[in-house]
């Protein structure tokens, strides 16, 4: 009964609005001026009902249009070569980390990628948030098939059983 009445008067004062904005003889920037008044109180309304997950997407959305950042369609088991930001001192370069994408984890500006490669004998994985600063780059080297969507298995693996099969139709 209460949202009713409220629904009710908002709509008054929205004919009333719009009623004074037809019948005065006021220039029509002072009408819209009048209507764009009221709506940011319509505005804040809806704002109080959204939830919390869609206000954290609203806002990823945002910081992700704000730095668009050119990324390849990265999938697991792909061959990825990912550019580092390295800082030494006042100076900062760039170096390329080579391997396999075992996993992939989370979405948006949270997605994050740990990418496996064996360097001198010894297996070493990282994980790279994709939308990090640190990250300069990515770039798909070869494109994997494989069936599973986390490959945890090739850290039994050792020489020849850690090749991941090539796949051409991506």
């Amino acid at each position: 009964m209460a949202a009713e009445s409220k629904d009710m008067t908002d709509e008054i004062q929205n004919e009333e609005i719009n009623e004074a904005a037809s019948t005065e003889a006021a220039p029509a920037a002072e009408a819209s001026v009048a209507v764009a008044e009221k709506k940011p109180a319509a505005a804040k309304a809806t704002v109080g009902k959204l939830s919390a997950y869609a206000l954290m997407q609203a806002f990823e959305a945002e910081q992700i249009a704000k730095n668009p950042k050119e990324l390849p369609d990265i999938y697991v088991g792909d061959t990825v070569r990912v550019g580092v930001r390295i800082t030494e001192g006042n100076k900062e370069r760039i170096q390329p980390y080579e391997g396999v994408v075992i996993a992939k984890r989370h979405g948006g500006l949270n997605e994050t990628i740990t990418v496996r490669r064996i360097f001198q004998g010894v297996g070493v994985e990282r994980v790279f948030m994709i939308h990090s600063p640190q990250v300069a780059s990515i770039k798909v080297e070869r494109r994997g098939k494989v069936r599973r969507a986390k490959l945890f298995y090739l850290r039994d693996r050792v020489g020849k059983a850690t090749r991941v099969k090539q796949r051409f139709d991506r």
